[in-house]
């Protein structure tokens, strides 16, 4: 699968049905992403495979990854203008 076709796959993973999750994961990888580490990129990719609730409650502080790369990502969403 070329670059383009796995960010078009990203980005339909990014609709998650709430439109504050659609923003701010769809701002991230439209502006982080490609910047991003492969560690980084994984996590990404790992947080989008979560159930709504789950990203909301990371997003939100309520709950805490247990994995150091995925809570530098959720870090750097929740920190998003």
């Amino acid at each position: 699968m070329d670059q383009r076709q796995h960010l078009s796959r990203l980005r339909w993973r990014c609709r998650r049905g709430m439109r504050e999750l659609d923003v701010l994961l769809e701002r991230f990888l439209e502006q982080a992403y490609p910047h991003a580490s492969n560690a980084e990129q994984l996590a990404f990719e790992e947080l989008l495979t979560l159930p709504d609730p789950e990203i909301l409650a990371l997003l939100t502080g309520r709950s805490r990854p247990q994995d150091q790369s995925l809570a530098h990502v959720v870090e750097r969403l929740s920190a998003q203008d």
